[in-house]
C-alpha cells in the first residue's frame, strides 16, 4: 500500500522514523488517552524497551480530549487516542500529523479490515495516513437483571416511566443527541436538521426526568449504578464497562437495541507538535503487539484490532460513529439540560 501527498512536516516524520529510538536516550512521550488504554505495565515495557519516559494523562469524554489538544494548540500531548468520527476536526484544525506507515512494522498483524486503511471512513486524507486503528466497541446497554425482565430491545428503554430515577446516563451531548435521534426515528443520528432540534431537546430533557445520575468515566458508572441502585444504563465504553460490572459482582445484562447500537473504532494519532515523531511510533506500533492486545481484551473487555471479536457478528445493527453537524451546539445545549433549564431557554440563542 502507498501513500502519497507527504507535506514537509509529515516528510519529517518520516525521516525521524529512521532514527533509532535507543538512540534518543531518556526522551519523554506525553500520551493523552482513554482509561486502559495505557496501563502501568504496559507503559514500563515501553519504557524499558526504549529507554523512554512515558506520561500518560487520562481523558473522560470527546469534549475533554478536544479541550486539551486545541486549547493549546496541540502544543502539550504527542500522541493521542481518538475516535474517527471526533479525528476529522483535528485533522481539518491541522493539529495531527501524517504517519509514516514504514515505522510501523505491527500493521502486518492486524485483521484485513484493519489494515487496509483507505477502507476506513476518515483515516486518510489526501493520502496521507492520520492514525491507526487500536480498539472498538458498540455502545449497548446495560440493565440490572433482578430488575428488567426480558431484556430491554430499543433505545427507548431509556425512556421508560418504569425506571423513573433509575437510569445512569453519560454526560456528553454528542453522543445524547443522537440517541434522541434515534428514539425519534430520524433518518441519521449524526445530522440534525433545523427542525429536528427542538424535538431532540425535548426527548433528552425527557431523559433528564428518568436519570438518577450522570457519568463521565467507566468506573464511575459502576458505583453510580450500584449506589443508586438503578436499573438501566447507556454503556458509552461499551464492553469496557461490562467488564467492570462483572469485575464487581453485579448481576447485569448487555443489549444491542433495535435501532442499531452507536459504536466506535478509536485509533492513535500524532499532533503536529510532537517532539520525537520515532518515538511516538513506536508508542503505535508496540500497542499492536501480542500482549499490550491481549491485555486490552482481556483485563479491559474491549476488541483489538489483531485478534477476531464478538463484536464482529453484530454486523449491520451497528450504527459506526460519523462526524456531527455540530459539536459546539450538541454539547452547549446539552450543558443547559443538564442544568435543569426549559425547552425554551435550551434554545435561545
Amino acid at each position: 500500500m502507498k501513500f502519497l501527498s507527504l507535506n514537509r512536516r509529515q516528510f519529517c516524520s518520516a525521516v525521524a522514523a529512521l532514527v533509532p529510538v535507543a538512540a534518543r536516550a531518556a526522551d519523554t512521550l506525553r500520551v493523552l488517552a482513554w482509561p486502559g488504554y495505557a496501563d502501568p505495565d504496559i507503559v514500563k515495557t515501553f519504557e524499558q524497551r526504549t529507554n523512554s519516559k512515558v506520561e500518560v494523562t487520562y481523558i473522560d469524554s470527546d469534549l475533554d480530549l478536544w479541550k486539551k489538544i486545541a486549547l493549546n494548540n496541540a502544543q502539550d500531548f504527542d500522541v493521542f487516542a481518538v475516535n474517527t468520527a471526533e479525528l476529522q476536526r483535528y485533522i481539518r484544525k491541522n493539529l495531527v500529523v501524517g504517519i509514516a506507515i514504514e515505522a510501523l512494522p505491527n500493521l502486518a498483524r492486524q485483521r484485513p479490515r484493519f489494515r487496509d486503511l483507505r477502507t476506513i471512513p476518515g483515516i486518510v486524507h489526501g493520502g496521507t495516513v492520520y492514525a491507526i486503528p487500536y480498539t472498538y466497541s458498540e455502545m449497548g446497554l446495560i440493565y440490572d437483571r433482578q430488575q428488567i425482565q426480558p431484556a430491554p430491545d430499543s433505545i427507548a428503554a431509556l425512556w421508560d416511566e418504569r425506571y423513573r430515577g433509575k437510569v445512569i446516563a453519560y454526560n456528553g451531548g454528542t453522543h445524547n443527541f443522537s440517541l434522541a435521534a434515534q428514539v425519534l426515528g430520524l433518518k441519521s443520528p449524526f445530522k440534525l436538521e433545523s427542525e429536528h432540534w427542538p424535538l431532540a431537546v425535548e426527548r433528552l430533557i425527557a431523559l433528564r426526568r428518568n436519570v438518577t445520575g450522570f457519568y463521565t468515566q467507566p468506573d464511575e458508572s459502576v458505583a453510580l449504578f450500584k449506589s443508586r441502585h438503578a436499573a438501566l444504563l447507556f454503556a458509552n465504553f461499551g464492553k469496557q464497562q461490562l467488564q467492570l460490572f462483572k469485575t464487581a459482582g453485579i448481576d447485569v445484562g448487555y443489549a444491542i437495541p433495535k435501532e442499531g447500537a452507536l459504536a466506535w473504532l478509536d485509533c492513535w494519532a500524532m499532533t503536529r507538535s510532537a517532539s520525537n515523531p520515532r518515538l511516538a511510533s513506536a508508542w503505535i506500533d508496540y500497542l499492536l503487539e501480542n500482549e499490550p492486545s491481549r491485555v486490552l481484551t482481556a483485563r479491559q473487555g474491549l476488541a483489538n484490532t489483531t485478534s477476531a471479536s464478538v463484536e464482529d457478528r453484530a454486523g449491520d445493527r451497528l450504527r459506526w460513529l460519523e462526524p456531527v453537524e455540530s459539536e459546539e451546539r450538541r454539547n452547549l445545549l446539552w450543558s443547559r439540560i443538564v442544568s435543569g433549564d426549559r425547552a425554551s431557554r435550551v434554545l435561545a440563542p
